[in-house]
């Protein structure tokens, strides 16, 4: 910046450059429509889950099967032909695998209060800090309830049309299991139909290129993702089926879908797991050392799995930092609740291979990434540091 001189030497500054001002304020008010923006999605995603729900569960589907489409492709199958076949199987397991649980989970949730009965009686032994637990509890509870004036009757409201209301739930989870089957047939039938849409939307022949190169490395290393991960949780849930039906548990096929269904919610999912076959485990055995064989064969599987097989097969370039996957499963299972929770953790995959494609949001999968990816990509730059 440069000063002006006076007769007397003394030297005044200019006025500050307006410019850098307006800079700042802009640079303010486009954080602040970032942050409406994510505010207004987040409203749009609760309050329109209805359509949003199924929608992005058809796109992960579809993800999911486009590896199989492009290989069946490659052999001369038509994409339509190979999509019907898959969709079709995938209801064919989806039906089978809810006519087949149904009956089990049924009963343990009918039998749920004398598995707490049985329960209670094997703890026995841990029965006093139970009781303490149960007093605080009983404590904090009554620190919640309202006085009840003297003259005031409680007046309680029966709840009315429960039947509507449960015909209602079914046809709405009825229609959004359509959509998604439907929808993902489409979007696997339709080939290359949004790849040459997209390419069509640039003019320069290098935009093109560049455009068909991102999307291209972003479908396949997300269907790829999600394929082996379903793999890996399915045969995760067929060894610990297995396991625990030679171990004499009851019900070892629900256990066994249940551990391939809760992988998709890393660590949260293992525990609860582990905790659910713990108790029905010391209620099922008369021996308690041999009743914590169950759950400890379901964690050792899971550090199998966690540890070895899924950094292997998976890779660790698409690992995601515990943090950010807690904060997903958190937000996702508030938004969206337990099929949101499931979705979370693939989601957080699609965010971040997306991220770090562009140079813009590279800083967001950065973020993402785990800490073996982060030091895997600072290692060169610290080598050629040193040997500089």
């Amino acid at each position: 910046m440069k000063a002006e001189t006076t007769a007397s030497g003394a030297s005044i500054a200019e006025s500050p450059d307006p410019r850098v001002g307006v800079r700042d304020e802009l640079r303010l008010m486009r954080s602040m429509l970032i942050g409406i923006f994510i505010l207004m999605t987040a409203a749009a995603l609760y309050f329109a889950r209805a359509f949003f729900m199924p929608v992005i569960l058809a796109f992960l589907l579809a993800l999911t099967l486009t590896p199989i489409v492009r290989f069946l492709r490659k052999r001369g199958i038509p994409e339509v032909f190979s999509a019907t076949l898959l969709v079709l199987l995938s209801i064919f397991i989806f039906v089978s695998a809810g006519y087949l649980l149904s009956g089990p989970v049924i009963n343990l949730v009918n039998n749920s209060y004398s598995i707490g009965q049985q329960l209670t009686e094997r703890l026995a032994p841990f029965k006093r800090p139970l009781e303490m637990m149960a007093d605080v509890s009983r404590q904090l509870g009554s620190l919640t309830e309202t006085a009840q004036e003297p003259g005031v009757q409680r007046v309680s409201v029966a709840p009315s049309g429960i039947l509507s209301a449960a015909a209602s739930n079914i046809l709405g989870a009825g229609t959004s299991i359509t959509i998604v089957f439907v929808l993902s047939l489409f979007l696997l039938a339709s080939g290359t139909l949004f790849y040459e849409k997209i390419v069509q939307s640039f003019t320069s022949l290098s935009q093109k290129k560049r455009a068909l190169r991102v999307v291209y490395d972003v479908e396949r290393e997300i269907s790829h993702y999600l394929l082996t991960v379903t793999l890996i949780n399915a045969g995760l849930g067929t060894v610990i089926g297995l396991g625990l039906w030679g171990l004499g548990m009851p019900n070892p096929l629900v256990w066994g879908a249940a551990a391939a269904l809760l992988n998709f919610l890393p660590y949260v999912g293992a525990l609860i797991t582990i905790l659910l076959v713990t108790v029905i485990a010391l209620i099922s055995f008369d021996s308690i050392s041999y009743a914590l064989l169950a759950p400890a064969f379901v964690l050792l599987c899971d550090i199998v799995e966690g540890q070895f097989v899924t950094p292997v097969m998976v890779g660790r370039r698409l690992e995601i930092n515990a943090v950010a996957i807690f904060i997903a499963i958190a937000f996702w299972s508030w938004l969206w609740g337990f099929v949101g929770a499931l979705m979370a953790v693939p989601l957080l995959v699609v965010i971040k291979v997306f991220c770090d494609h562009f140079d813009g949001l590279s800083h967001v999968g950065n973020f993402l990434a785990a800490q073996q990816t982060i030091l895997a990509e600072d290692e060169p730059a610290e080598n050629n540091h040193t040997a500089a």
